[in-house]
């Protein structure tokens, strides 16, 4: 068999996870089944949630780890706020845990660390989510109350108070409101290999405006731009089209269930699914409060910065999505699995995602962490993973097996989306300060 080959399931390297089934409906009748699928690199909107019992570092077992409480309260408000573009949501998760990593390394102590994180990660909220102001003001005030009132709290608070305010004015008018990210951008004239509006809906391209969008530590937006996606005549561009078409299709007789399973699960929105796997990161990190808090803040800056360069690579090439390829072809009832986002192909943005987010969790917690995660997109399925890689190479697959992208345009992706992450991890103390 290729490289690529439909059906190469078997065999696919030392990361496991475990999909857990539970009550799946056409069974008829509640079952729960286990099915055990290995990962590796050539075979393969709501919040997740995190059902695995994490380990906390064990300074927190005699008190509450205040960096896993706010990590809980920002993820519930942005939930409930939930802007209708992922990386607005990201920018806020980014402001709020940069002013908390520039706040805790102002002062010395527990008290101090603990009034400092959750009065900047308070303080950035309720100015981003302001729906959201009555719970924020009610859990600052649960924190508040079980640390000893004195000079620590005091000026833990106060230090907080002023690194939110610092984030916000340094991102005021970063182009990453919902407006600007959804700019209008002109459909080109139709051409082989061009992008055109998708069935069903034909809609308009989204999130052309990231591209403009000033970056955290990128340079520019085209920074890591990648090499022009391969010719439609190459050999590796026909190879790609034909496994899209093979296994991709919503009528495909060679895709396996377990392959429909992971399509189907990384169907969600990126964001929302990295919050478990990013939580139990956190929750396994050693180390001061400054650099917890620097886990979470430099993933979002990360993701923030990913989300740029891969709007700048989409709509500097503009390349075709598989159905439209595959209908201009003398396919015209070809349907993929799932629909196809109205973007265009090249680099797939769930790749450029995995791929930073790999790259900077096994930069700062290391390699392997052990979570479970479940899908809005796949209900009665849990996916255990044990490592960031794991989570990566199931991204590049369901793409493909959802009939939305080619695997080149994967497995690019990873590659643009590791480029940004180990340049902005060399930068981001500098940032932090």
């Amino acid at each position: 068999m290729s490289p690529h080959s439909v059906g190469d399931v078997d065999g696919r390297g030392a990361d496991v996870v475990d999909i857990r089934v539970t009550d799946r409906a056409d069974t008829g009748a509640a079952m729960r089944n286990r099915v055990t699928i290995a990962t590796s690199a050539k075979a393969g909107l709501a919040v997740a949630v995190l059902t695995a019992t994490l380990t906390t570092p064990a300074a927190a077992t005699t008190r509450v780890d205040t960096a896993l409480e706010w990590y809980d309260v920002t993820a519930r408000t942005i939930a409930a706020a939930q802007a209708p573009t992922q990386i607005t949501n990201n920018r806020t998760w980014a402001i709020a845990w940069l002013a908390a990593t520039r706040a805790v390394r102002h002062g010395d102590g527990r008290d101090y660390a603990d009034a400092a994180l959750a009065t900047a990660v308070h303080d950035s909220l309720a100015e981003l989510a302001p729906t959201r102001a009555a719970d924020l003001d009610a859990a600052l005030r649960t924190t508040l109350a079980r640390i000893p009132d004195g000079r620590d709290k005091r000026s833990g608070a106060a230090e907080g108070g002023r690194q939110a305010d610092r984030a916000l004015r340094e991102r005021a008018g970063d182009g990453l409101d919902p407006a600007s990210v959804n700019a209008p951008f002109p459909v080109p004239a139709p051409a082989p290999g061009v992008w055109q509006p998708t069935p069903p809906a034909y809609a308009a391209p989204i999130q052309a405006g990231n591209r403009a969008a000033r970056p955290f530590l990128l340079r520019r937006a085209d920074q890591f731009r990648p090499a022009p996606p391969p010719a439609l005549d190459s050999a590796r561009y026909r190879a790609d089209l034909a496994e899209v078409r093979a296994v991709g299709s919503v009528t495909s007789t060679v895709r396996t269930r377990a392959q429909t399973d992971v399509a189907a699960f990384w169907y969600q929105g990126s964001q929302p699914a990295f919050v478990t796997p990013v939580r139990a990161a956190l929750a396994a990190k050693r180390g001061s409060v400054a650099e917890r808090t620097g886990l979470v803040a430099a993933f979002n800056v990360i993701a923030v910065d990913t989300q740029i360069a891969t709007s700048d690579a989409k709509y500097a090439y503009v390349l075709w999505r598989p159905v439209t390829a595959l209908r201009a072809q003398g396919k015209p009832e070809w349907t993929p699995l799932h629909v196809t986002p109205a973007h265009p192909d090249y680099p797939s943005g769930h790749a450029t995602y995995a791929g930073f987010a790999e790259e900077t969790l096994t930069s700062l917690v290391g390699p392997r962490t052990s979570f479970d995660l479940t899908s809005p997109t796949a209900p009665g399925l849990t996916f255990h993973y044990t490592s960031w890689r794991a989570v990566t190479q199931d991204n590049v697959n369901a793409r493909v097996w959802s009939g939305i992208h080619t695997r080149i345009a994967d497995e690019v992706g990873v590659q643009v989306g590791q480029s940004v992450a180990r340049y902005a991890l060399s930068r981001f103390e500098r940032l932090a300060r």
